[in-house]
C-alpha cells in the first residue's frame, strides 16, 4: 500500500541514516582525540581507572623532579667531603713531617693552619638549595652537649595501596656526629670539631651497655688490651672456647685479631654492665676498673684546632690522663697522627654513606622513569583508540552514509510518483 501520510520506506531509511551519523560522530571523535574512552560516558570503569593512574603518573613526575633535587644535594655533599678528606690527609702528612724538625715546626704549623681554614671553607660552601649536609646544629650546645641528630629526607616514590590510600616514601640521611664535619650548635659533635679522646698505645676502646633492668645506655671505655704473646707468657689457656683465654690468673676475651681485653666471671648485679660474652654457664664482663670513659679522656683539641708548636701542653694533658704516656715530642705526634687517622676513617665512612645514597637515588630515578612509562602504556591499553581500526570504520561509515542518503532519496521519490497518477 502506498500512502501520502506515512512513508514507511523513508522512515526506515531516515532511522538508518541517524544511526550511521551517530556512529560516524563517535568514530570521528575517536580519530580526532586518539581516545576510545574520553569521558565517563564512554566506559565508566576504564575512565575511572585511567583518570586515577594519570593522576598518579603526574605525582611520579614530581617525584622524579624531587629525586633530581635530592641527587644534587647528595652530589654536593659528597664532592665537598671528598675534598675535605684530601685536606685532612694533607694535615696528617704535615704531622708526619714534624717528626725531628724541632724549631721548624712553626713553618709546618702555618701550612696546617691554612689547611684547617680550607676545611672550614669547604664545609661552608657545601650548600645546595639552602641545605648543607656537612655542617648543622646536631647538639644542644651545652658544655656536656648531648647529640641531637637531624634527619634529611629525599622524596623517593609515590605509592597507592590496594585500598586506595596514597603515601610518599623517602630516602633518609641522618646528620650526626658520624656524618657532619662541624656542629654549628657549639657542642663539638662534628668529626672535625670534636675533641680528641686520648687512648694510650696499649689501650683500645670498647662500648659497654649499662642497664638497671628498665633502661639501658651505652658508654665507650678506654681499657688496656693484651696481645696473644702477652697472654701466653702469663700462662697456658685452660678454656676450650677460642674467644676466651683463661690463664689461671686472669680471664680475657678476644675483640680483634691478636687483641684481648680482661674480663671477669663474677656477676656484678643488674645495675652494672651487661654480659660481654656468655658461654652457656658464665657471664663474662669487661673489666673497666683500670680504665675510664672516653668522655673523661677528652682533650682540648680537634682536627680543626691542633697545633704542633704547642706539644708540651698536649703532653701535659696526656700525662694527666694516663701517667707516663708522653715522654717526648714523638709520643705526642704519635697520638696526633692516630687521632687524625681515626677522624679520616670517620670521614671515609661518611663518604661511603653518601655514596650508597647516590646509588640508591640513581636506581630509584631509573625505576620511577620505567614505572611512568609502564603506567602510560597500561592507561593507553585501556583508553587509546586503535587508529587503524577507527580509520577503517570511518571509511565504512562514510560509504554507509552515502548509501543511506541514496535510500532516503529513493523513498522520497516513490511518494513523488503518486502525483503522476493525478496528472493523467
Amino acid at each position: 500500500m502506498t500512502s501520502i501520510l506515512t512513508n514507511t520506506a523513508a522512515m526506515a531509511a531516515l532511522q538508518t541514516l541517524r544511526t550511521i551519523d551517530r556512529d560516524m560522530e563517535t568514530t570521528q571523535k575517536r580519530v580526532s582525540s586518539g581516545l576510545r574512552v574520553e569521558t565517563a560516558a564512554d566506559n565508566a570503569a576504564y575512565w575511572s581507572i585511567a583518570t586515577t593512574m594519570r593522576s598518579d603518573n603526574s605525582a611520579l613526575s614530581t617525584v622524579q623532579d624531587a629525586l633530581g633535587l635530592g641527587a644534587a644535594k647528595v652530589d654536593t655533599a659528597y664532592t665537598a667531603l671528598e675534598s675535605a678528606i684530601d685536606t685532612v690527609t694533607e694535615i696528617k702528612s704535615k704531622i708526619v713531617a714534624a717528626y725531628g724538625v724541632g724549631a721548624n715546626r712553626e713553618k709546618i704549623q702555618e701550612e696546617i693552619t691554612q689547611l684547617q681554614e680550607q676545611l672550614k671553607s669547604i664545609s661552608e660552601s657545601a650548600t645546595f638549595s639552602g641545605e648543607n649536609w656537612l655542617q648543622d646544629y646536631i647538639s644542644d650546645g651545652a658544655t656536656a652537649a648531648s647529640e641531637q641528630p637531624v634527619t634529611k629526607q629525599i622524596v623517593a616514590s609515590f605509592t597507592r595501596s590496594a585500598n586506595g590510600e596514597v603515601a610518599v616514601k623517602t630516602v633518609d640521611y641522618t646528620l650526626s656526629s658520624k656524618t657532619v664535619l662541624y656542629d654549628l650548635a657549639g657542642g663539638n659533635k662534628g668529626i672535625l670539631d670534636s675533641h680528641a679522646s686520648f687512648i694510650a698505645e696499649n689501650e683500645t676502646s670498647v662500648a659497654i651497655t649499662s642497664s638497671d633492668g628498665t633502661t639501658s645506655s651505652t658508654t665507650d671505655y678506654a681499657v688496656q688490651f693484651y696481645t696473644s704473646d702477652e697472654l701466653q707468657a702469663e700462662g697456658a689457656d685452660t678454656n676450650t672456647d677460642d674467644r676466651i683465654y683463661d690463664s689461671g690468673t686472669g680471664v680475657y676475651m678476644k675483640i680483634d685479631d691478636g687483641t684481648w681485653v680482661k674480663v671477669t666471671t663474677t656477676d656484678p648485679g643488674p645495675d652494672t654492665t651487661t654480659p660481654a660474652y656468655n658461654d652457656g654457664t658464665d657471664d663474662y664482663y669487661i673489666d673497666t676498673s683500670a680504665g675510664s670513659t672516653l668522655e673523661d679522656r677528652k682533650m682540648s683539641m680537634s682536627v680543626s684546632t691542633l697545633d704542633i708548636t704547642d706539644l708540651d701542653s698536649v703532653a701535659d694533658q696526656m700525662n694527666a690522663l694516663v701517667p707516663g704516656s708522653a715522654t717526648d715530642d714523638a709520643d705526642v705526634l704519635d697520638m696526633l697522627e692516630r687521632f687524625v687517622d681515626k677522624q679520616l676513617l670517620a670521614m671515609t665512612s661518611a663518604a661511603s654513606s653518601l655514596g650508597s645514597i647516590q646509588s640508591r637515588i640513581d636506581l630509584q630515578e631509573n625505576f620511577v622513569a620505567s614505572l611512568t612509562d609502564v603506567i602510560d602504556k597500561g592507561v593507553g591499553r585501556l583508553v587509546d583508540a586503535d587508529m587503524n581500526e577507527e580509520s577503517t570504520r570511518l571509511k565504512a561509515l562514510q560509504t554507509q552514509q552515502q548509501l543511506g542518503i541514496q535510500s532516503l532519496s529513493i523513498a522520497n521519490t516513490n511518494a513523488q510518483n503518486i502525483l503522476q497518477l493525478f496528472q493523467n
